[in-house]
């Protein structure tokens, strides 16, 4: 199912391979623009079909205001349409929710991704009426994102369900990826309404149960494979995603030896696209096995892996 929605005069497709593209800074910890070109031009040529501006691996909330408004303009305008921009805007509070959905659009976002209200842990009534506000005070396209390991609340697919034919709510991310919940999340999808993976490991899974796409962390390393597994797993050619899935696994492994997105960080240094740098309280992947280990797994890919 593909993800189309009107944007303005535009008919935007939200499907396929979404890079949650990561945030770069330089050896000083400013935004390092100049590096941050360099990733989108290498998701571009890699055939990555969206791109997702200050998620949780942009690190949005490490970006003050003057920082995240400069790297959305700047997205904006170097992908230039060629792919849909999605942009971080989710709050804890719903009203500075409502007021960040507000500024994404007026930088020129074409969808907003919004992550479950954080810390708070509201119930499932509060999420449904914080959507609802959403939807009703912002005149942008809304993804919701549920990422229960970040947030500490489970937008579970009841709500979701309620939720799904609301105006201007588009799609989910959804991170969880058990089978049971990819199976009740597929069920869900309609034309205009998209369910989007954001969990890699379970990626071919979700999208031969349905979903329309992923948001990918991997993605960021490897964005020709990456296409090719949701190629695949869209085409319903369980065989092909599988070699893939086999392609990406030590990859996968190697990401998981710290909090996201330090590794992934990482890797892109290893491959020169840009520093390692993160802002605290996040710190480097140090030297060691675990460095060693994604060094080596990227060469392993090699034509997959090389800017």
């Amino acid at each position: 199912m593909r993800g189309l929605y009107e944007c303005g005069a535009r008919v935007v497709d939200l499907s396929g391979s979404l890079c949650a593209i990561v945030t770069p800074f330089d050896a000083d910890g400013a935004l390092d623009l100049a590096a941050f070109g360099r990733l989108i031009d290498y998701q571009l040529e890699g055939g990555t079909q969206g791109i997702v501006v200050a998620g949780s691996t942009g690190e949005a909330h490490m970006l003050g205001a003057h920082d995240y408004d400069r790297l959305l303009v700047f997205a904006v305008e170097r992908i230039a349409h060629r792919v849909p921009v999605v942009a971080g805007a989710g709050e804890a509070a719903t009203a500075k929710t409502v007021a960040a959905v507000r500024r994404v659009k007026a930088l020129g976002a074409d969808a907003a991704l919004v992550v479950t209200p954080y810390y708070v842990r509201p119930t499932q009534e509060g999420l449904r009426r914080h959507y609802g506000e959403i939807s009703t005070y912002c005149d942008l396209p809304v993804v919701m994102y549920n990422v229960p390991s970040r947030t500490g609340c489970d937008l579970q697919p009841e709500t979701v369900a309620a939720l799904r034919d609301t105006a201007g709510i588009i799609g989910i991310k959804e991170a969880v990826g058990t089978p049971e919940r990819i199976a009740a999340l597929a069920q869900l999808r309609r034309p205009g309404f998209v369910y989007l993976s954001g969990d890699d490991g379970s990626a071919a899974a979700a999208m031969l149960a349905g979903a329309g796409g992923v948001v990918s962390v991997v993605n960021n390393l490897v964005p020709k494979l990456f296409r090719s597994l949701c190629d695949a797993a869209r085409a319903g050619d369980r065989t092909g995603a599988g070699r893939q899935m086999e392609r990406l696994a030590p990859l996968l492994d190697a990401l998981s030896c710290a909090p996201n997105p330090i590794p992934v960080k990482a890797g892109l240094a290893e491959l020169g696209l840009c520093r390692a740098a993160l802002r605290l309280p996040l710190v480097e992947l140090p030297p060691g096995p675990a460095r060693t280990r994604l060094r080596e797994t990227l060469l392993s890919l090699a034509g997959a892996a090389t800017p």
